[in-house]
């Protein structure tokens, strides 16, 4: 198998199509995975451990174990075991964030959650997410000048910036995420914007810390780098199964072949 070294967000991370279900109400009360996967609203209370994740658990928060159990239930379909480290990392993250006090949905954090699951998931039959597509939508029409911009224009894409970056700029209703970061890169990846400097503002203007994105987008980076080495060696597998196959068929062949020209000669 041929070494990864590095990955290239744009050569990974776009796709023709987004599909998902991280399809979520405006108020916030449900938020559901593909498949009809979803999660109640709860009331959590935050932690002031160490930990960034930690929470205070109630009678009525499920357990990561009760997550990936209903996410299991509702996606019927067989997962390939070399994707089962990723996405089990992607579930309780999921779970971690989603039960914080200060979540609140909104869709760049959408879009993320579509791009890393997408991206897991790839080829296997899903349903579109509308706030993901809609945003994609927008930022396809956007360069870096817009893009970074939106608080002096009116728009519902524009006013959806403006409510996050009111929201961060309080750190009460905001709840970063890593899957918020893969959104906001993807964004910058739709409207064709290379220029590093282009994050650092659109940081700066939805009030989020740069180094905090950084951080995450390379170990977003190093994610699919762990799922293209998993791509490779499933490749890798069938590839070899399907030549052993090929070759018990030839073996086969040439037996029956063999014993019909013996029957042949022994009956002449």
């Amino acid at each position: 198998m041929a070494a990864v070294t590095s990955v290239s967000f744009s050569a990974i991370t776009q796709s023709a199509e987004r599909k998902s279900s991280v399809s979520s109400s405006r108020s916030i009360d449900t938020f559901r995975f593909r498949s009809n996967f979803s999660f109640d609203s709860v009331n959590v209370r935050s932690s002031n451990s160490t930990s960034r994740f930690a929470v205070h658990c109630t009678s009525n928060l499920p357990t990561v174990a009760d997550t990936k159990l209903k996410f299991l239930t509702a996606y019927k379909r067989p997962i390939p075991t070399v994707y089962n480290t990723v996405l089990q990392e992607l579930i309780v993250q999921q779970h971690l964030t989603r039960y914080k006090k200060s979540y609140q949905y909104d869709p760049v954090f959408a879009l993320g959650f579509v791009t890393v699951y997408d991206q897991l998931m790839e080829g296997y039959p899903s349903e579109e997410d509308p706030d993901a597509q809609k945003l994609e939508e927008w930022a396809r029409t956007q360069n870096a000048n817009t893009l970074v911009d939106f608080s002096s224009k009116d728009g519902e894409i524009e006013n959806i910036f403006k409510d996050i970056a009111q929201r961060a700029g309080t750190k009460d209703s905001f709840c970063y995420s890593r899957l918020f970061a893969v959104g906001l890169f993807r964004l910058l990846e739709l409207a064709n914007v290379t220029d590093p400097t282009i994050l650092e503002k659109l940081c700066a203007a939805l009030n989020v810390n740069k180094k905090s994105v950084d951080r995450d987008l390379d170990v977003y980076r190093n994610l699919l780098s762990k799922l293209v080495q998993a791509k490779e060696l499933l490749k890798e597998y069938v590839e070899r199964e399907k030549k052993k196959r090929g070759e018990r068929e030839t073996q086969k062949a040439n037996e029956t072949v063999t014993k019909c020209l013996g029957d042949y000669q022994y009956d002449g």
